[in-house]
C-alpha cells in the first residue's frame, strides 16, 4: 500500500482539506447535537435572552471542542476505524494525517476554547476541566465497556451546567436535571449511531450500547427517549414554561416516534437518518425555550 502519510511535500491546501475532514468540518450535525442543550441551558439562565458574549463564547467553544474530540477520538481509533466500513476513510485510516498532527489539533483546539472559557468567570474555568477529561476519556472506553455512549452523554452534556455558571455565576439543583436529560438523550441517538457500526463493531470486538441491548435495541432507545420527555417536562415545569415548551414537547415526541418508525427494519441508511433527526428534536427544544421565555 501506498504510504500517504502527509509530510513537508504535501500541498498547503491539501493539508488542511485532510484536517478539515478530521475535525468534521463537512458534517455539522455533531456540533449541532452539542450546541442545542448548550442554548437551552444559556437561556434557562438568563430566563430570556442571554449576554451576547456568553452566546458567542458557547457557540465558537462548542465548535472548538466538538472538532477537538473529532481528533482525539479518531486517534484512539486510528488502529480500527480502516475495518469498519463507515469510517474506513478518515484521514488517520488512510494515513493522510498522522497520529502527532492529530494530537497537536486536539490540544490546539483544547487550548483555544480553554482561551474562550478564561473570558467567563472562575467556576465555570474550574468546570471547564472536567469537561475536559470527558472529552480525551470518552474515545477510548469502547474498548473496556457497553456503555461508552453514557461517557459520551456526560461530555456533551457537561456543556450544560458550564453555560448555566457563565450566564449566572452559581449552580442550581435544578440544571442537573436539563444534565440527565442531555445524557439520557445522547445515549439514545448515540445508541441510533452504534447500530449503523454494529456489524463491524461485533466482528472486531468493540463495544456499544447497541451491542449490549441486541434485540432490545428499540425498546431501550424508546425508554430512554421517553425518560428524557419527562425530565424535560419537569425543567419546563421548574421553570414556568408553558405553552409554547408544552408545544415543543409534543413536536419531541412525534419526532422520537418517528425515529422509531425509520429504526423498525434496522437498515443502516433509516438509523443514520434517525440519528441526524435529533437536530430537529435539539431546536425543537430550543425554540419552545425561546418563546416561553421572551414572552
Amino acid at each position: 500500500m501506498q504510504d500517504t502519510r502527509s509530510s513537508p511535500s504535501t500541498p498547503a491546501h491539501s493539508r488542511v482539506h485532510h484536517y478539515l475532514k478530521l475535525v468534521r468540518f463537512d458534517r455539522p450535525i455533531g456540533t449541532l447535537l452539542l450546541l442545542w442543550p448548550t442554548f437551552w441551558a444559556l437561556w434557562l439562565a438568563a430566563d430570556g435572552l442571554p449576554q451576547w458574549k456568553n452566546i458567542i463564547i458557547f457557540s465558537f467553544g462548542v465548535f472548538l471542542m466538538r472538532s477537538a474530540g473529532c481528533a482525539i477520538n479518531d486517534f484512539a481509533d486510528r488502529k480500527i476505524d480502516g475495518r469498519v466500513t463507515r469510517t474506513k476513510d478518515r484521514p488517520l485510516a488512510t494515513g493522510s494525517v498522522s497520529t502527532a498532527e492529530a494530537v497537536m489539533i486536539f490540544l490546539t483546539l483544547s487550548g483555544l476554547a480553554f482561551a474562550l472559557v478564561l473570558m467567563t468567570n472562575s467556576l465555570t474555568v474550574m468546570l471547564s476541566f472536567g469537561g475536559l477529561i470527558l472529552a480525551g476519556t470518552y474515545p477510548f472506553m469502547k474498548r473496556y465497556t457497553y456503555l461508552p455512549q453514557v461517557v459520551l452523554g456526560a461530555a456533551f452534556a457537561w456543556a450544560v451546567p458550564m453555560a448555566y455558571a457563565a450566564e449566572t455565576g452559581t449552580l442550581s439543583k435544578d440544571i442537573w436535571l436539563l444534565y440527565l436529560a442531555t445524557l439520557i438523550w445522547t445515549v439514545a441517538y448515540d445508541t441510533i449511531y452504534a447500530m449503523v457500526d454494529r456489524d463491524d463493531d461485533l466482528k472486531i470486538g468493540v463495544k456499544s450500547t447497541a451491542i449490549l441491548f441486541g434485540k432490545s435495541d428499540r425498546i431501550m432507545i424508546g425508554i430512554l427517549q421517553c425518560l428524557t420527555l419527562i425530565i424535560l417536562y419537569v425543567v419546563g415545569f421548574q421553570h414556568e414554561l408553558s405553552y409554547a415548551y408544552n408545544m415543543a414537547m409534543t413536536a419531541t415526541a412525534v419526532l422520537f416516534i418517528y425515529q422509531q418508525h425509520l429504526l423498525r427494519y434496522r437498515i443502516k441508511s433509516e438509523c443514520f437518518k434517525a440519528f441526524l433527526n435529533n437536530n430537529w428534536v435539539g431546536l425543537a427544544v430550543f425554540v419552545g425555550i425561546v418563546v416561553d421565555t421572551s414572552i
